[in-house]
């Protein structure tokens, strides 16, 4: 009994150690980039909820911006990436742009993802759902390995354009 709860003790201290290396390896400046990635969807909204929220096509050539601010609310970074076939984007993010000048580096938090635009004129209106149209800041790193971090935003979504809420504000 005693030799199990050491082994547990053993394996806690293990994890500790491993999942405290592996979340202060993304604050490294070491680091180069980091990947922002994500997926752009299509919805119908003329089918039955089930298929609207379950049945979304991936979107390709769809665009995405990802725009980094620094400490005074200044733009440091603004890149772009289209979607792939399977509505997939992978942007990577250069975080030391500016090696004369610390203040002009990117930091992931003060980033934000939007959707750009759609290739697809039956499928262009941008919704907000994953926070496509106002746009996703970055908060923690989904994948961490040496060498490279990547955070996973979304999905995004776009919708026909007779899903189109009206504007009642005029």
């Amino acid at each position: 009994m005693a030799s199990a709860w050491l082994g547990a003790i053993m394996a806690l201290f293990a994890f500790a150690v491993v999942a405290s290396a592996s979340g202060e390896l993304w604050k490294t400046e070491d680091l180069k980039n980091v990947h922002i990635a994500g997926k752009v969807l299509c919805q119908d909204c003329s089918q039955g909820w089930n298929y609207w929220a379950h049945a979304a096509i991936p979107l390709k050539g769809s665009k995405v911006a990802v725009t980094c601010i620094d400490a005074r609310r200044r733009v440091v970074y603004y890149g772009s990436d289209e979607t792939d076939d399977k509505g997939n984007f992978d942007l990577p993010v250069e975080l030391h742009r500016h090696s004369g000048n610390p203040a002009k580096n990117v930091r992931p938090e003060g980033c934000s993802v939007r959707l750009v635009s759609s290739p697809d004129a039956a499928c262009n209106v941008m919704t907000n759902f994953g926070g496509g149209r106002s746009g996703v800041g970055l908060v923690r790193p989904s994948h961490v390995y040496p060498g490279r971090v990547k955070y996973t935003v979304g999905p995004f979504f776009f919708t026909s354009p007779m899903c189109e809420e009206p504007d009642t504000n005029e």
